[in-house]
């Protein structure tokens, strides 16, 4: 039996290896793939000691501290229950394969992190991998001199616009929000900075409350139709589709654990969940504030919270 099972690969996972490694646990981390949402992330300049750092290497230096201790990881493993069996957990998980294996352990931390939103309209599925793309880190570079739209009104919009601006002959940024100072000027979760430096550019047209009812094809993406607060329904010709209209929480494999109305799992100041000897950590969880240093010091808390668990542990 394990001491603990980190799930999830990135920020909060990786700090929270890092410190059950030098306590010397007996655990092992389960995860997809490391690096998680960090890895699709553009510039990073808000981690302290990089000044700028892509968000890819930002996850390959998660990964390297992380093998350094010698950390046993399962990575291509998806988990997908956590079973209470009294006192302790069995996590199952199953890779691409459909390879399966179960893990008895005393604790878990559940460090799964978000994952994109769907826009839920007309053209989205059908035209996903042709043209409609939810990392622009990963296929902006696909577009270069065409013309594309990015759909969302936070940060993630904002650096994917920022982003194709050096790219595409012409970027459209929709957001659902008006102009307003009600609304950060369109933005309400978007860093000033940000917002400040594309509207100086002169390749970037900002649509404002605008809502997409279809994306057209039908082989590769052609148009997008939106419909602003007026009702008119208008059509953009582009060739790229970037979807940034927030994150959802992959907490389904806890269903133990209490929840909020979005799914994210509720914790208290230790990281620890409804469920004496689950833990969370990170964007998962109801912390507000989706931030890699967060993220980061919340692995960090879970991880000396599960140690003072197991060490009480009968």
């Amino acid at each position: 039996m394990f001491d603990l099972i980190i799930i999830g690969g990135s920020a909060a996972g990786c700090s929270a290896a890092v410190y059950a490694a030098r306590r010397n646990l007996n655990f092992i981390m389960v995860t997809d793939d490391i690096g998680g949402e960090v890895a699709l992330s553009g510039v990073v300049e808000n981690w302290p000691g990089a000044q700028s750092i892509q968000g890819f290497e930002l996850a390959q230096k998660f990964a390297e501290q992380v093998k350094s201790y010698g950390v046993q990881i399962d990575q291509g493993f998806l988990v997908e229950k956590i079973i209470t069996t009294d006192n302790y957990f069995t996590v199952a998980a199953k890779n691409a394969k459909g390879e399966e294996k179960k893990y008895e352990t005393k604790a878990v931390i559940v460090a799964t992190g978000i994952h994109p939103k769907r826009l839920g309209v007309p053209g989205e599925a059908e035209l996903f991998h042709k043209g409609v793309t939810y990392c622009t880190v990963c296929d902006g570079p696909l577009f270069k001199k065409k013309n594309t739209v990015t759909i969302g009104s936070g940060n993630g919009a904002l650096e994917s616009a920022l982003m194709m601006h050096d790219l595409a002959k012409k970027v459209y940024l929709l957001s659902k929000y008006s102009n307003t100072p009600e609304n950060n000027g369109g933005f309400p979760k978007g860093e000033n900075i940000l917002i400040d430096k594309l509207k100086k550019l002169p390749n970037v047209e900002i649509i404002y409350a605008a809502k997409t009812t279809e994306i057209i094809g039908p082989n590769r993406v052609t148009a997008l139709k939106y419909k602003t607060d007026d009702g008119v329904e208008k059509t953009l010709e582009v060739d790229g589709v970037m979807v940034h209209a927030g994150q959802a929480p992959n907490s389904q494999l806890v269903d133990s654990a209490a929840k909020d109305k979005i799914g994210q799992i509720i914790v208290d100041e230790k990281c620890r969940t409804s469920v004496p000897g689950i833990f969370a950590a990170g964007d998962v969880t109801n912390i507000p504030y989706k931030q890699i240093g967060i993220a980061a010091g919340q692995g960090i808390i879970a991880a000396l919270a599960s140690i003072e668990y197991i060490n009480r542990w009968k």
